[in-house]
């Protein structure tokens, strides 16, 4: 039985795991720490000092093990490029919040730009270079595709970032990010497996490094991911369900990233409209769920519990 899908999670997971006591002192050393409102969830108010842009722990992990199965694995190319290029928008990001304090970090123009360069390289690697068709599997179909011509592109665009800022949402509990896309990145390695995708080495080793960095960033958190994670987890996931032309299971197996994010538009339109009320006590909505009493780890359970069994439907849908 091959099992060339082990090797790269066991890799990525020994180099995450190792980095771990050397990228957090440093971070500490450098004051790259969380800093917390005092008017959101009064229990975070103990976070702060506690380092952040630990994202730079799983993504030089997923980043030097693909590197190692590219040879072998041309086709991980392409999502590598995406989890690396949005990860260096949000060390960005990061760099300017934390270490510059500059409270916006980068100017909403600014990284919204940039995610459509890196995009765009994306979209070219993936039709001119790799030649991956732009049909959609339809889920609960048989595998029958949906073609919407010229439309595609602009859907991928759409798509890329609206995952990416999904993803970047559910950043916010201690493991809840991590712990959401892990089980994410195990769907994907089996999909790639079934299909044929041919990248299961950086699916792999995304769920590897992920596992790692949990050893670090589970309750009570010694590092969190900051956006240089955030940011980069968005990209993979994207990356990988066009590299397997699968976006529209996006909606099932990203579930969470969906919910984290309509909810933070509905929350900012509902305040706006009403000049003021609010929808849920606050966005995004792992948030409401603790200020109902629920604690960050029942919060990051049942957000689990529910993509795992998404991810469940998900293979069903295939």
């Amino acid at each position: 039985m091959d099992l060339h899908y082990v090797w790269p999670a066991l890799i990525s997971f020994a180099i995450s795991a190792a980095l771990g006591p050397v990228v957090i002192p440093f971070l500490r050393k450098l004051k790259m720490r969380q800093t917390e409102r005092t008017l959101g969830v009064q229990s975070h108010l103990k976070k702060a000092g506690t380092p952040t842009m630990g994202g730079i722990i799983f993504l030089a992990a997923i980043l030097v093990t693909g590197l190692i199965f590219a040879k072998d694995y041309p086709r991980i190319v392409p999502v590598l490029l995406l989890t690396v290029g949005f990860g260096v928008i949000g060390f960005l990001d990061d760099y300017l919040k934390v270490v510059l304090h500059r409270s916006d970090g980068l100017l909403a123009w600014q990284k919204f730009l940039l995610q459509v360069v890196v995009t765009a390289v994306f979209a070219f690697l993936v039709v001119k270079v790799f030649q991956v068709p732009l049909t959609m599997i339809i889920p609960f179909t048989g595998g029958k595709t949906l073609d919407i011509g010229w439309a595609a592109i602009p859907l991928m665009f759409f798509a890329v970032i609206g995952t990416v800022n999904g993803t970047n949402f559910t950043d916010g509990l201690d493991g809840l990010n991590a712990t959401v896309t892990l089980v994410v990145a195990g769907f994907f390695t089996a999909a790639s497996l079934m299909l044929g995708g041919r990248i299961e080495p950086v699916t792999a080793a995304a769920a590897g490094g992920l596992m790692g960095f949990l050893l670090y960033n589970v309750y009570p958190a010694q590092v969190f991911m900051g956006d240089t994670g955030s940011l980069a987890l968005g990209g993979f996931v994207a990356g990988t369900a066009y590299m397997l032309q699968m976006p529209l299971f996006l909606l099932l197996a990203g579930l969470i990233y969906v919910v984290e994010v309509v909810s933070v538009m509905m929350q900012v339109s509902y305040f706006k409209a009403t000049h003021g009320k609010r929808i849920f006590k606050m966005a995004p909505i792992h948030h409401h769920f603790e200020l109902c009493g629920w604690s960050e780890t029942r919060v990051v359970a049942v957000f689990s519990i529910i993509t795992a069994i998404m991810c469940l439907i998900s293979m069903l849908a295939l």
